[in-house]
């Protein structure tokens, strides 16, 4: 469920698929694109109204509260994404690194904070990964105690189940199972409308709720009392920011064209249907989503939602995953196994170490909250906290990248900003109920990242000081007659193309001989989440024995080295991959009090070079010729 690199890079992205496709990405958007959303009407009523109604629920409270989630909906998923945000493409992709290497682009050397913001949108996005699969699953599995009170006991072990072979399930592939998430997503938006406008003519005054005023009204009318129902309500638009992120995957056509005739008419339908269904029935407010189904169909309902509900969760997996691999890509982390689980779309990975961190935090959280209401807590923060970066960063694309007057921005970005900043302050006052849980999961992954680029960085600083550049090595072996000539050609990857690597340096101090053809690789990453083939090698000569390449890949590309270096074949390098050594520097490190990093942050940096995917794998280097050298670090 991804594009290829040639449709992306040409900017179309899914776009570019034939109109009898269009369908098709629409039915796939539906299940992969809207599936987080598309549960949030199991909780996000029912959690607004418990917030409201703790002293009793007036009936201009519940429709005050259904015309919040309707408007909060058209405001923030409508216009802000449906409508702005997805034209902010980078060659068809889309999400918050994407937009933070568009600012970058715009800024150019004043963007060294942008990246801040963009780490934090993510380290935020893996806070709300966590907790979505444990309320989404949850939330289904609790309908079970409606059908019989005698199911209560079985509803956190059977949440623990099915979210243990969802995660299970990853390293098999979802390749298969994908094809159907469309499909069975789309029965239930369906039946999700169907429920809801059989209830709407239980009260017709709920339609009253289609005016904002009242939405207005219930806001000034409580204060700050409202504060508490509006991060209740903001539970409807969880799941919005995979419309920006996912856009590379199905195009801004498709994903506009589901929204409007399909999602958002069905979650409409279903607030409407349950308000109308709490107006007539106050008592059903315990749990109105299920309470619209008749006795009849309850059992297969919360058998469908529970299916959805993984669906959604297997989404933001996949969505995981595709983060951990362009934050890896922009080194941002170190370099993370990446297993592909299909051979047709590239966009089918599977990352055990995120998915063994995913397990063990969605495990703790069922079991620590045990309920759907206390995870609802926890939720809604780290999203509000994305979206608030997502707008910061659009609105300097649109002043900067698209050149928009300063006024035109400011009255497109400020009134969705504000909303935005009101939903952040109202799910600040949760962090004492739990939403310090995503909070401490992002900054942890914040503080990992900080750790790793300011490590990585120490380090190279570092190696300048054990070596020399590259072209006083050469000078210093051009006319020596101590070198034996191998026959073959040495590639040396290296970070740092003017210094001498230090694999290069070994080889002729330790074993007198230099190759025949010296070829120094560095591997970059672009601004765009594809490079083409005429851009993706540069070569500068460095005489006759020597030469610096350089192979540029896009950051949602994975790079492959041979495949890269046959393109400079084609530019007159002479070589046979086969029949070439790769030199690889392996460092190992040694810690030096008073030295460097504070000694936490070095512990911490050595533990996530340990942890790196093995570079021969990472960059699909053939095996048999990798020759890997050794160098201690004090650090």
């Amino acid at each position: 469920m991804s594009s290829t690199p040639a449709e992306a890079s040409d900017g179309k992205g899914a776009d570019a698929h034939r109109p009898q496709k269009l369908w098709l990405l629409v039915v796939g958007s539906i299940g992969v694109v809207y599936g987080d959303i598309g549960t949030s009407p199991l909780y996000a009523l029912r959690e607004s109204l418990h917030a409201a109604g703790r002293d009793g629920l007036a009936e201009s409270e519940v429709i005050g509260i259904v015309s919040l989630l309707i408007w909060t909906l058209t405001l923030i998923v409508t216009i802000k994404y449906v409508i702005l945000i997805l034209r902010a493409d980078n060659r068809g992709e889309g999400g918050t690194l994407s937009l933070v290497a568009l600012t970058q682009q715009a800024l150019g050397h004043r963007a060294k904070y942008i990246l801040a913001l963009g780490i934090i949108g993510m380290s935020l996005f893996f806070g709300d990964a966590v907790i979505t699969p444990a309320i989404s699953v949850l939330s289904a599995v609790e309908g079970l105690k409606l059908v019989t009170p005698a199911f209560e006991p079985f509803v956190i072990p059977m949440t623990l189940v099915i979210l243990s072979g969802l995660f299970w399930v990853q390293s098999k592939g979802t390749g298969k199972v994908s094809t159907f998430f469309g499909p069975i997503t789309l029965v239930w938006f369906i039946v999700m409308a169907i429920l809801g406008a059989a209830h709407v003519g239980d009260r017709l005054d709920i339609l009253f709720a289609l005016n904002p005023l009242n939405a207005i009204g219930f806001v000034f009318g409580h204060g700050f009392g409202a504060l508490p129902v509006m991060g209740s309500v903001f539970l409807a638009v969880t799941g919005a920011e995979a419309l920006y992120a996912d856009m590379g995957h199905f195009g801004k056509k498709p994903i506009r064209i589901a929204w409007a005739w399909v999602v958002f008419p069905a979650l409409a339908l279903s607030y409407f249907g349950q308000g109308a269904l709490v107006l007539a029935h106050p008592e059903y407010a315990e749990n109105p989503f299920f309470l619209m189904a008749p006795d009849w169909f309850l059992f297969p309902l919360v058998i469908l939602a529970t299916v959805a509900t993984v669906i959604a969760s297997q989404a933001v997996i996949s969505g995981a995953f595709s983060m951990a691999q362009q934050a890896v890509q922009m080194g941002l982390l170190p370099r993370l196994e990446i297993r592909h689980t299909s051979e047709s779309q590239r966009g089918q990975i599977y990352m055990p170490r995120v998915n063994f961190y995913l397990y063990v935090g969605v495990m703790i959280l069922v079991v620590a909250f045990g309920s759907s209401t206390s995870l609802a807590s926890a939720y809604g923060i780290a999203v509000t906290g994305d979206m608030v970066i997502t707008s910061t960063l659009a609105s300097i694309v649109f002043l900067k990248y698209w050149k928009w007057r300063p006024w035109v921005v400011f009255a497109v970005i400020a009134p969705i900003l504000s909303v935005e900043l009101v939903f952040l302050g109202s799910n600040l006052i949760k962090v004492f109920d739990g939403g310090w849980v995503p909070l401490a999961m992002a900054a942890s992954l914040a503080l990992m990242v900080w750790t790793w680029i300011t490590g990585t960085a120490y380090v190279q600083k570092k190696a300048r000081t054990t070596t020399i550049s590259l072209e006083t090595l050469l000078k210093s072996i051009e006319n020596s007659k101590r070198l034996a000539t191998a026959p073959s050609t040495a590639i040396y990857l290296t970070s740092d193309p003017d210094m001498a690597p230090t694999a290069l340096m070994h080889n002729i101090k330790h074993n007198y001989v230099l190759h025949e053809r010296n070829l120094i690789v560095t591997v970059g990453v672009a601004n765009t989440p594809y490079v083409t083939d005429a851009d993706r090698v540069q070569i500068e000569k460095m005489g006759d024995r020597f030469s610096k390449i350089r192979l540029s890949f896009g950051y949602m590309e994975e790079p492959n080295v041979p495949k890269a270096l046959a393109l400079a074949r084609k530019q007159g390098e002479k070589f046979e991959i086969m029949s070439t050594s790769f030199f690889l520097n392996r460092r190992s490190f040694r810690s030096a009090k008073n030295e460097g990093l504070p000694i936490w942050q070095e512990n911490l940096f050595v533990a996530m070079t340990k942890s790196a995917a093995n570079a021969t794998d990472f960059y699909r280097l053939p095996a048999n010729r990798v020759i890997e050298l050794g160098q201690q670090l004090t650090i």
